[in-house]
């Protein structure tokens, strides 16, 4: 490894564009497809709960092969690596901008997931492995500009492809990127040696994580639609998921040789950084399926307005361009609690939404979200990744991934079932409001009464009013859910800050 690098005549600056540029449309095309799916299910004739299988094939796909990211590259070296799976990528682009229903859609999103599920733990381990150690917070800092932007400007782009073309140019931006990405990745990223001699594929292993998460999501898709534990199958699909993970943990810690080495959490650091990173994206998941439901569900803003009320994170770069200097100058602990501390504000301030709130209401929770996931996210990343053996990092990687991929899919999915009951608890609070003997109901209700019977009859108008004032009670009630979410979300993100403390960290420079 230490020849191939020694090697690399590409810059850095060049070598980080063309490695995270894959990374960045693979990552973009899961969060954009988000803002389509309403499209998606009119195009085929489907329902709503068909087409989510559209975003969970993806991510079935993608949490599989991120763990293996490390075998993967043993067994191909790194330029087959990167070959084999852009190709997928493209591929599975191609079959989804043509497909002709649903299942071929799906089956298209399958081949996108597996193709891009490793992009995203490779070009990290690629930065993190060719940037002198003195530079790992810059290179965590290239990696994360390119995540953080093409989830903030996912459901932009998606909602704007969507508004002003079709669904299918989602998938039909990939390609050209692909394609170019073929060409170019040979000519500036070393490669590294194929792993010599036979060795034992770890089927069972590898059989196990497939039916955890699998099951899964198939879990945390359905569960709301069938009353989650209310419903037989949910209650057994779910315990066979839980014992196929405890098993798949069980297994790759005991076997010599495993496909997924689980060992790395040994190291604090990495244990620490994990706990945090996973933290910082489940924030992310859950604003970003919180605040649409705010803007479509409450205000009914479209997909472009609402994708553009959340684009002003993206003014979260600029803390890029210096967060490198700031990791060597300071000690990073304070660094990432400073991080956690403006994400909570940004998600406290996120409680104050109204139905008198215009869109710019969240641009300073936006800004200070962004500047936060910055702050906490880069040193993070490098701290948890940066005291790991080069030939550990990239298995490190997809497992760091794996876990942020999990715990996202699990608390986004938790996130949208209490939205519904919290609000169908407020409802009940607020309809011992709706009755006669409540002066200012009995008010309200009299003057929408006397407001309609100009134009209907008396019956007619008092059934109009009771709907109307109904109608308000359950936009409350919607509001007051996302505002209990956002309090708990904003309360856990100021609980984690101690955790810093755990951190093993050099003296900072002085």
């Amino acid at each position: 490894m230490e020849q191939a690098a020694e090697e690399r005549k590409t810059p850095l600056w060049l070598l980080s564009i063309i490695v995270t540029l894959p990374t960045f449309f693979a990552f973009l095309a899961t969060s954009a497809t988000n803002v389509a799916l309403p499209h998606i299910a009119g195009s085929f004739g489907s329902t709503n709960d068909e087409a989510k299988w559209v975003v969970t094939s993806y991510m079935v796909a993608n949490g599989i092969f991120l763990p293996l990211t490390g075998w993967l590259e043993r067994k191909l070296a790194r330029l087959n690596f990167l070959k084999v799976f852009i190709t997928l990528f493209t591929l599975g682009s191609i079959v989804c901008a043509l497909a002709p229903n649903l299942v071929t859609l799906i089956l298209g999103r399958v081949i996108q997931g597996i193709g891009g599920g490793v992009l995203m733990p490779l070009s990290q381990s690629i930065l993190l492995q060719e940037f002198p150690k003195d530079r790992k917070g810059d290179a965590m800092a290239i990696f994360i500009f390119a995540i953080m932007v093409s989830s903030i400007m996912g459901p932009t782009v998606g909602g704007l492809l969507v508004d002003n073309f079709s669904w299918q140019w989602i998938f039909i931006i990939n390609i050209p990127i692909g394609i170019f990405s073929l060409i170019v990745i040979p000519l500036t990223v070393c490669d590294t040696e194929k792993e010599r001699g036979k060795e034992k594929v770890d089927y069972m292993g590898l059989l196990f994580l497939i039916f955890w998460l699998f099951s899964m999501q198939v879990v945390l898709d359905k569960g709301q639609q069938y009353g989650w534990f209310d419903c037989t199958w949910i209650c057994w699909l779910s315990l066979f998921s839980l014992t196929c993970m405890f098993m798949f943990v069980i297994w790759e810690i005991e076997i010599k040789n495993p496909i997924v080495n689980l060992r790395v959490f040994k190291d604090l650091n990495f244990l620490v950084g994990t706990v945090l990173g996973t933290l910082v994206n489940v924030m992310v998941c859950v604003t970003v399926i919180l605040i649409p439901q705010f803007f479509q569900g409450v205000m009914h803003y479209t997909a472009s307005q609402t994708g553009l009320s959340l684009s002003t994170r993206v003014i979260s770069v600029l803390p890029l361009l210096f967060i490198g200097k700031l990791c060597k100058m300071y000690d990073v602990r304070a660094i990432i609690a400073v991080g956690f501390a403006l994400i909570g504000a940004s998600i406290a301030l996120c409680t104050n939404l109204n139905l008198e709130s215009p869109p710019t209401a969240i641009v300073l929770s936006n800004i200070l979200f962004g500047f936060g996931s910055v702050f906490a996210l880069v040193p993070v990343s490098a701290l948890a990744l940066g005291t790991l053996d080069k030939n550990q990092i990239a298995n490190a990687a997809g497992i760091h991934s794996l876990t942020k991929c999990v715990a996202g899919s699990v608390f986004t999915s938790l996130a949208s079932s209490f939205a519904i009951s919290f609000a169908q608890v407020h409802q009940t609070h607020l309809l011992k409001n709706m009755i006669v003997y409540n002066p200012s109901f009995t008010a309200h209700f009299a003057a929408l009464k006397s407001a309609l019977i100009h134009y209907n009859t008396a019956g007619v108008a008092a059934h109009k009013a009771n709907a109307l004032l109904y109608n308000q009670m359950l936009v409350q009630t919607k509001i007051y859910a996302l505002v209990d979410l956002f309090q708990i979300a904003a309360l856990v993100t100021f609980i984690a800050i101690p955790l810093v403390i755990f951190f093993k960290v050099k003296p900072a420079a002085k």
